[in-house]
Protein backbone atom coordinates (compact mmCIF):
# COMPACT_ATOMS: atom_id res chain seq x y z
CA UNK A 1 0.00 0.00 0.00
CA UNK A 2 1.22 3.69 -0.91
CA UNK A 3 0.27 6.01 0.60
CA UNK A 4 0.26 9.75 -1.15
CA UNK A 5 0.88 12.96 1.31
CA UNK A 6 -0.19 16.25 -0.97
CA UNK A 7 0.97 19.59 -0.20
CA UNK A 8 1.44 23.07 -1.96
CA UNK A 9 -2.25 24.30 -1.99
CA UNK A 10 -3.30 27.76 -1.07
CA UNK A 11 -4.85 30.97 -2.06
CA UNK A 12 -3.92 32.72 -5.23
CA UNK A 13 -5.02 35.44 -7.24
CA UNK A 14 -6.44 34.88 -10.88
CA UNK A 15 -3.67 34.62 -12.96
CA UNK A 16 -1.08 33.42 -10.52
CA UNK A 17 0.63 30.20 -9.95
CA UNK A 18 0.99 27.10 -7.53
CA UNK A 19 2.97 24.16 -7.62
CA UNK A 20 1.42 21.18 -6.07
CA UNK A 21 3.57 18.38 -4.89
CA UNK A 22 2.56 14.43 -3.82
CA UNK A 23 4.97 13.09 -1.38
CA UNK A 24 4.91 9.13 -1.60
CA UNK A 25 5.54 6.53 0.92
CA UNK A 26 6.75 3.71 -1.33
CA UNK A 27 8.61 3.25 -4.75
CA UNK A 28 6.75 5.22 -7.13
CA UNK A 29 8.46 3.67 -10.44
CA UNK A 30 6.41 0.91 -10.98
CA UNK A 31 2.97 2.31 -10.81
CA UNK A 32 1.27 2.60 -13.84
CA UNK A 33 -0.40 5.91 -13.64
CA UNK A 34 0.09 8.40 -11.15
CA UNK A 35 -2.09 11.86 -11.50
CA UNK A 36 -3.74 14.44 -10.04
CA UNK A 37 -7.71 15.11 -9.66
CA UNK A 38 -9.78 17.60 -8.91
CA UNK A 39 -12.85 17.62 -7.00
CA UNK A 40 -15.07 21.39 -7.02
CA UNK A 41 -18.35 22.23 -4.45
CA UNK A 42 -20.76 20.66 -5.86
CA UNK A 43 -19.24 18.75 -8.51
CA UNK A 44 -17.99 15.07 -8.97
CA UNK A 45 -14.30 14.33 -9.05
CA UNK A 46 -12.26 14.71 -11.87
CA UNK A 47 -9.31 14.25 -14.04
CA UNK A 48 -6.56 17.15 -14.22
CA UNK A 49 -3.40 15.38 -15.31
CA UNK A 50 -1.53 11.95 -15.61
CA UNK A 51 1.66 10.86 -16.35
CA UNK A 52 2.44 6.65 -16.58
CA UNK A 53 5.63 5.33 -15.34
CA UNK A 54 7.62 5.91 -18.85
CA UNK A 55 6.58 9.63 -18.40
CA UNK A 56 3.89 9.90 -20.90
CA UNK A 57 1.60 12.19 -19.60
CA UNK A 58 -1.69 12.96 -20.47
CA UNK A 59 -4.25 16.29 -19.66
CA UNK A 60 -7.73 17.31 -19.07
CA UNK A 61 -9.21 19.88 -21.81
CA UNK A 62 -9.56 22.39 -19.32
CA UNK A 63 -5.80 22.48 -18.70
CA UNK A 64 -5.11 24.32 -22.23
CA UNK A 65 -1.59 24.29 -21.50
CA UNK A 66 -1.42 26.08 -18.36
CA UNK A 67 -0.58 22.83 -16.32
CA UNK A 68 2.37 20.64 -16.18
CA UNK A 69 2.91 17.45 -14.72
CA UNK A 70 5.97 15.85 -13.87
CA UNK A 71 7.68 13.19 -11.31
CA UNK A 72 10.94 11.83 -10.10
CA UNK A 73 10.97 8.23 -9.68
CA UNK A 74 14.33 8.07 -7.14
CA UNK A 75 12.51 11.14 -4.85
CA UNK A 76 9.34 9.43 -5.30
CA UNK A 77 7.45 12.30 -5.78
CA UNK A 78 5.25 13.87 -8.26
CA UNK A 79 4.20 17.51 -8.77
CA UNK A 80 1.42 19.43 -10.72
CA UNK A 81 2.81 23.11 -11.52
CA UNK A 82 -0.68 25.68 -12.42
CA UNK A 83 0.12 28.66 -14.20
CA UNK A 84 -2.27 31.45 -15.49
CA UNK A 85 -4.98 29.94 -12.84
CA UNK A 86 -8.33 30.72 -12.84
CA UNK A 87 -11.53 31.04 -10.53
CA UNK A 88 -12.89 27.90 -12.02
CA UNK A 89 -9.88 25.96 -10.65
CA UNK A 90 -11.01 26.69 -7.02
CA UNK A 91 -10.98 22.62 -5.90
CA UNK A 92 -9.40 20.45 -3.98
CA UNK A 93 -6.87 18.58 -5.64
CA UNK A 94 -5.78 14.81 -5.06
CA UNK A 95 -3.04 12.88 -5.54
CA UNK A 96 -3.59 9.43 -7.18
CA UNK A 97 -2.10 6.37 -8.48
CA UNK A 98 -2.61 3.11 -9.60
CA UNK A 99 -1.53 0.35 -11.41
CA UNK A 100 -2.80 -0.59 -15.11
CA UNK A 101 -5.69 -2.79 -14.48
CA UNK A 102 -7.07 -1.25 -11.46
CA UNK A 103 -10.24 0.96 -11.63
CA UNK A 104 -9.30 4.61 -10.79
CA UNK A 105 -11.88 4.65 -8.00
CA UNK A 106 -9.61 1.75 -6.37
CA UNK A 107 -6.11 3.47 -6.93
CA UNK A 108 -4.08 4.97 -3.87
CA UNK A 109 -5.70 8.51 -3.08
CA UNK A 110 -4.23 11.37 -1.16
CA UNK A 111 -6.16 13.32 1.38
CA UNK A 112 -6.09 16.16 -0.84
CA UNK A 113 -4.98 19.55 -0.76
CA UNK A 114 -7.18 23.15 -1.21
CA UNK A 115 -6.32 25.39 -4.15
CA UNK A 116 -8.68 28.46 -3.82
CA UNK A 117 -8.34 31.44 -7.17
CA UNK A 118 -10.19 34.56 -5.79
CA UNK A 119 -9.30 38.13 -5.71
Amino acid sequence: QVQLVESGGGLVQPGGSLRLSCAASGSISSISFMGWYRQAPGKQRGLVATITNGGRTNYADFVEGRFTISKDNAKNWVSLQMNSLKPEDTAVYYCHGRYLYTPVRDGFWGQGTQVTVSS
